[in-house]
């Protein structure tokens, strides 16, 4: 190889996700992170008592959809493909 080709190799090496699909990717985390938190925080059932807020709508319907939305960001994310002038002001 020439000193060329290994500049040329060298200039090509860049990240295939921009900085925008990186941001939309951390937000997603993020949701989802607070989905978990939402079905997790409450009182638990033990052995001896049974606390039915783990049955609450917020625990079963609310956080999971939260979990979800936040998968299907990420999934946007790595899928989005900036326009080629964006790429170049960066």
């Amino acid at each position: 190889m020439n000193k060329e080709t290994i500049k040329k190799e060298e200039n090509n090496t860049s990240l295939r996700l921009s900085k925008r699909n990186l941001y939309f990717i951390a937000a997603g985390l993020v949701v989802v992170i607070i989905g978990f938190v939402l079905m997790a925080v409450g009182p638990d059932s033990g052995l001896h008592n049974f606390e039915p807020d783990i049955f609450s709508t917020r625990r079963v319907i609310v956080a999971p959809l939260i979990v979800f939305i936040g998968y299907v960001s990420i999934l946007f994310a790595i899928w989005y493909k900036p326009k080629k002038s964006e790429d170049k002001h960066k």
